[in-house]
């Protein structure tokens, strides 16, 4: 009988630090991760100045279903064929990516513990806590270093829906979460907690 596939599920606001966690713990216990981002609805029946004004901060912007049928696929060990996304467009490419099962796959994005559907899939569900302020300074420098972004094109994005739709659907999430980690912490701290809690999990 095969062995399920452990899913540890990490949620937090955009520049909380969820990514520099998964990429962390994709190292020390030789996982794969899978982005939520990957799952951005397809808006190619858009004009594409109408696809740049949509809600991507939202969880309907994302295809759940698609999601959550594929992560129960991973853990019971099936490959899966990963969408991919272009987000200079906002359309789905017709490539996927081959994900194949591993002994530990990684969920990151920020409803990761917004679905009760892809919640009961998780053998460790973690939230990375971060003031918006500082969600804002990292957000800023992000997207100015890597997507040709203005200032003031991301403090306008970021106060008009990233926080408003943090505030209603990624914060509350932290009340489904098995640890709580800190996005100022050392990095190590929180690793080594989440990585307790799936030893633990695993010894059950």
């Amino acid at each position: 009988m095969a062995v399920e596939t452990y899913l540890i599920g990490i949620a937090g606001p955009s520049g909380s630090g969820k990514s520099f966690l998964a990429k962390h713990l994709k190292s020390i216990l030789k996982a794969e991760v899978l982005g939520l981002d990957r799952y951005y609805r397809d808006l190619s029946h858009l004009p594409l100045e109408q696809r740049a004004g949509m809600n991507f901060d939202a969880p309907d912007a994302l295809e759940h279903e698609l999601l959550i049928a594929q992560a129960a696929q991973l853990r019971h060990g099936e490959t899966v064929p990963l969408p991919v996304y272009d987000f200079i467009t906002h359309t789905r490419t017709s490539k996927t990516e081959t994900l194949k099962p591993s002994e530990i796959i990684i969920v990151e994005g920020l409803f990761t513990l917004h679905w009760p559907g892809l919640r009961e899939l998780l053998g460790t569900k973690v939230y990375v806590d971060l003031h918006d302020e500082l969600c804002l300074e990292r957000r800023k420098s992000r997207d100015i270093r890597e997507r040709g972004r203005t200032v003031e094109s991301v403090v306008e994005q970021y106060e008009t829906t990233v926080a408003p739709m943090a505030k209603c659907y990624v914060r509350p999430s932290i009340a489904y979460a098995d640890v709580v980690v800190s996005g100022t912490e050392h990095i190590e701290d929180g690793v080594a907690r989440v990585v307790d809690h799936y030893r633990r999990r695993k010894r059950q």
